[in-house]
């Protein structure tokens, strides 16, 4: 984890990341396993992940650097000398990065950036013997979607441009392979496909001191776009011949065989009988040269076999040698499977040896539960002993190989949401982080607590699977939220059985719901709905109830059934009785909470909503461009019911919603510039009134443009008078950071500090509690930019702030993109100055910081 020591103006702050979760992208290329095994790297949003899958601590840094998707991730050979490892990534900004990875001081910086290519970059591919023509210098081709392969050489800590290949105008380049050829370790082969249903290999001269790549043969065979290349040497010998592996979309992977020496030795080579040859299909063989004048050697290319079994797409294939030397090949495909691909000893026919993924009956008729979306790719640890995929989900999948049993057995991974994280809330007691996500989907994130002791962060739940972009959350209780989306609505859910106890066990605490014999046991999705439905567990060797239709056909498969439950969603017994975090499947099936109310009123998407502190009530705002629209909707949470009538301040969209720490003052803040407070109504005056709330205090002019988020602070209290004085934060895209407070002897909160920032400020929080030592408040500021600092604030007598020190997390920590929200957790060691922070990026991260004030 990174962790920083950040020296304020009065003291010195630790900051260390304690979480880091983002979904990984879905490219072929967005990953790549280090040869080490100790890492792997893959590409999230405009980020760049590590994460070591043989330790549970999960994501352990990210690489901040380029400004758009990253597609391609590739490490480079490590020479003996080295104790650091470079890392080539390039993505949408149309840029290569190069990383140097430091392994002595666990220090990551971008050594080098890359440019040329004008459009997004799709593969990287580098020579796996690490260092050729018995120099330092590395190669490794890049192919974008400008139609051109670059050629670069790493030497002596620069890269250099070789040389620029344009493929046809007609296809562009989706894969590339890079490997020695032959004999001759100077002379090099290259493979390029992409948009078309060939393969074309280039070719260097041999002792070339800047190896040119020529075209030598163009190798037909697949009939629609091929996704992944990948060489191997035959056997791990000098000379041996080369196998390239190319999947296509077109279902199948077709392996060719690259050798030195005429089309004759060739076939003897491969084992195959002449006089057959003739009268087999695509037969053809291609002869190539590599080398020059006298040096010039005769290569020859031929089709091997062709691989059959998927049933979808294959967006990758990678081989790995056994110990005892067996090459196995590695394919993913978008028919939910992994298939390891073996060579029969006997016959030399190539078998699927293993199956890894989803198996038919598993796969459901809902994409959102069901069906998980095909695999975008898969890699081998660099022992061959570990595999793993990513998944339409952004997340990773982890199979171990079980030596003694022989067999592969599912190991749990990492995962996060694939686009910007809107929203986030703690529940109440701090045991969990719940987020959402313009992803559509609802996570909640808690502590794991191992047999040892030791703790670390995963994804443990996923509560809501939705069909629209969801936009905020909060919650409600110890077991139960409220969250809105872009469906005019908000529903709230309750925690099920079987995910409270999994929760409990996991994190060593016990679930403070008053009755937890009300939950029900689990919940599903019906295959048309949206809605979370309550439903029992089922016994492990029980079969799935059945339910059919007027015409006798499975329920789940009627178009009209809207409540048909997919079988593939039902929840056994022992789904969740588990002691480690749940694996993927489980996640998107297993761990949904059930709905159990709706809030209707508003008529826009939802933007922004608050539950108070005590639970009683929940507030909501909708996207606005008139007063009607504009209004604050309260609802209560015993019958459900809206507080009539809607509290009016604003005249466009309420961007945020705050209920200060007792419940007297909702804050409201909106793109109109203006902040207003409303104060809760006396039990006098409820008489008159069904309102919960009424306007106390409105500024129509609280900045200079709009704003964008606010905040309470806790209360404070002056040491002379014994009053309280309330003070709340907001923020705005004028860059500024405004604090106001009220004691009880003013009738109206003033300005009491502001203080500017380099960019818009986008998101605020206040720690729950004061600090130990001076009594001082702690607020979190996140920008558009990604900085992420904690201003101390000193509140006095007649309740002026003003500011004693500020910390920044350092540039390290700081987000490729803007802060959404943030979000302090309510339990702290606050003696010892510990406090952990949330942050949700735009950049889909989410990540907890922990300060330690020393």
């Amino acid at each position: 984890m990174a962790e920083i020591d950040v020296k304020a103006e009065e003291a010195t702050v630790h900051v260390q990341s304690r979480y880091l979760s983002a979904g990984a992208n879905r490219y072929p290329c967005t990953a790549d396993w280090a040869d080490d095994g100790s890492l792997v790297a893959f590409g999230a949003d405009a980020n760049v992940c590590l994460w070591d899958p043989s330790s549970p601590t999960g994501i352990t840094r990210f690489l901040s650097g380029h400004t758009s998707h990253v597609r391609a991730v590739k490490f480079l050979p490590r020479l003996p000398e080295e104790s650091f490892t470079y890392l080539v990534t390039g993505g949408d900004d149309h840029t290569l990065r190069v990383w140097r990875l430091d392994a002595e001081t666990g220090t990551a910086a971008c050594h080098q950036v890359l440019e040329g290519h004008t459009e997004p970059i799709n593969c990287i591919a580098a020579l796996k013997s690490g260092a050729d023509q018995n120099t330092s210098r590395r190669h490794f081709v890049s192919g974008a979607a400008d139609a051109t392969v670059r050629v670069w050489a790493l030497e002596a800590g620069q890269v250099t441009l070789l040389q620029t290949i344009k493929t046809n105008t007609r296809y562009l380049p989706l894969a590339v392979a890079l490997s020695t050829l032959g004999d001759d370790e100077d002379a090099l082969i290259l493979a390029v496909a992409g948009t078309s249903s060939v393969v074309q290999i280039f070719t260097s001269g041999a002792g070339d001191a800047v190896p040119e790549f020529t075209l030598q043969a163009t190798l037909p065979g697949h009939e629609n776009w091929i996704r992944s290349l990948d060489f191997v040497r035959e056997k791990p010998k000098r000379g041996s011949d080369l196998l390239l592996a190319s999947a296509s979309q077109d279902k199948y992977i077709r392996l060719w065989r690259v050798h030195q020496g005429t089309a004759l030795s060739a076939l003897n080579a491969a084992g195959m009988d002449v006089s057959l040859t003739a009268l087999m299909p695509g037969n053809k063989i291609h002869k190539m040269q590599a080398g020059s004048g006298s040096s010039k050697q005769q290569y020859c290319v031929m089709f091997e076999a062709l691989l059959l079994g998927h049933e979808d797409w294959i967006y990758s294939a990678r081989w790995s040698r056994t110990a005892d030397g067996r090459l196995q090949l590695l394919s993913a495909s978008a028919d939910n499977s992994l298939s390891i691909w073996q060579s029969d000893a006997e016959s030399g026919i190539w078998i699927t040896a293993a199956r890894l993924g989803e198996i038919s009956r598993e796969k459901g008729a809902t994409t959102a539960t069901g069906s998980i979306g095909g695999f975008w790719t898969g890699l081998w640890s660099p022992a061959g002993t570990t595999v793993i995929t990513l998944g339409r989900t952004g997340s990773w999948r982890r199979w171990d190989y079980d030596a003694a049993e022989d067999m592969w057995r599912q190991s749990f991974a990492v995962s996060g949401h694939t686009r910007a994280v809107t929203g986030i809330s703690w529940s109440r007691d701090g045991v969990y982080l719940l987020s959402t996500s313009s992803d559509q989907t609802t996570r909640l994130h808690a502590e794991w607590v191992t047999a040892d002791g030791i703790r670390t962060w995963h994804e443990m739940a996923r509560p809501q699977i939705h069909g629209y972009d969801l936009n905020c959350i909060d919650a409600l209780g110890p077991s139960s939220f409220v969250s809105g989306a872009d469906e005019k609505l908000m529903r709230v859910f309750n925690e099920p059985k079987a995910v409270a106890r999994m929760l409990s066990r996991l994190t060593g605490t016990t679930n403070s719901a008053a009755d937890e014999s009300a939950f029900p046991d689990a919940a599903n999705m019906p295959v048309l709905g949206l809605s979370n439905k309550a439903i029992d567990v089922i016994d492990d060797d029980a079969d799935v109830p059945a339910s059919t239709n007027a015409a006798g056909l499975p329920a789940y498969n009627d178009p009209n059934d809207r409540d048909a439950v997919d079988p593939a969603s039902m929840v056994r017994r022992s789904a969740l009785d588990i002691d480690h975090p749940p694996f993927e499947e489980s996640l998107s099936r297993h761990t949904l909470w059930p709905e159990v109310e709706k809030l209707y009123g508003h008529g826009y998407e939802i933007s922004c909503l608050a539950a108070s502190h005590d639970g009683r009530l929940v507030g909501s705002a909708c996207k606005a461009s008139s007063i009607n629209h504009a209004v604050i909707r309260l609802f209560e949470t015993d019958g459900w019911t809206e507080v009539k009538p809607p509290l009016t301040a604003h005249s466009l969209t309420v961007t945020r919603l705050r209920f200060s720490p007792d419940d007297r003052y909702l804050l409201s803040v909106g793109r109109d510039r203006q902040w207003a407070v409303f104060t809760r109504i006396d039990d006098d005056e409820k008489a008159n009134t069904k309102s919960s709330y009424r306007l106390l205090q409105a500024n129509p002019k609280g900045h200079s443009r709009m704003i964008l988020d606010a905040a309470f602070a806790p209360q404070v209290t002056s040491k002379s008078s014994g009053g309280e004085i309330t003070v709340f934060a907001t923020a705005g895209r004028d860059k500024q950071v405004k604090i106001w407070a009220k004691s009880n002897a003013q009738d109206s909160f003033s300005l009491a500090l502001a203080v500017a920032e380099e960019h818009p400020v986008t998101a605020l929080d206040f720690a729950p509690t004061l600090t130990a030592e001076g009594g001082d408040l702690l607020l979190a500021v996140g920008t558009e930019g990604g900085r992420v600092l904690v201003l101390v604030l000193r509140v006095g007598e007649a309740g002026e702030v003003a500011v004693t020190s500020t910390v920044d997390v350092g540039a390290g920590l700081w987000l490729p993109k803007a802060i959404m929200q943030l979000a302090w957790r309510p339990e702290g060691d606050v003696a010892r100055g510990r406090r952990e922070l949330a942050v949700a990026g735009e950049d889909g991260s989410l990540r907890i910081y922990d300060f330690s004030l020393q």
